[in-house]
């Protein structure tokens, strides 16, 4: 449950999630709630405000299912007018998969395979993993800018 102070300092506009695989499984989340209550997802969350997208994905997944991750290629991006979404790699670090008891009631490694074909694995997650899969996506790629914390992915 979100304190008053969390609710106040998320950008309800600005979410990433990743895509964690290691030894041929994927890190997938069972929701507790909203749309995607009962759905295996990837996991992932709500930018706080002046947080940067690498940032949020190395707190969400340690939040929600205990695992160290580092944020890696950029695999995708889905906006509109009011809001976006970004879908990085999530390297494995370190930490045992387990539930955060509130947003999620299961964390689990499931076989790549396996996940693209579950019915409780919506479309979205589905296409990230595939994405992840083929290795494609951008990568964080140094250059010359006096501005502090702008990153690019080419």
């Amino acid at each position: 449950m979100l304190t008053e102070e969390e609710i106040k300092s998320t950008n309800w506009t600005q979410s990433v999630a990743g895509v964690c695989i290691r030894d041929g499984k994927v890190l997938l989340a069972r929701h507790t709630y909203g749309a995607g209550k009962g759905k295996l997802i990837i996991p992932g969350g709500y930018l706080k405000f002046g947080e940067v997208p690498q940032d949020t994905l190395v707190r969400e997944y340690q939040e929600e299912t205990g695992v160290t991750v580092k944020a890696g290629k950029l695999l995708g991006i889905r906006f509109n007018e009011e809001s976006w979404y970004a879908v990085f790699a999530a390297e494995y670090i370190e930490g045992e998969a387990r539930s955060d008891g509130d947003e999620n009631d299961l964390v689990v490694w499931m076989d790549i395979e396996e996940a693209l074909k579950d019915e409780n694995v919506p479309g979205l997650t589905k296409t990230m993993i595939e994405a992840a899969v083929k290795d494609g996506g951008l990568v964080l790629t140094p250059y010359n800018t006096t501005k502090p914390r702008n990153y690019l992915f080419t």
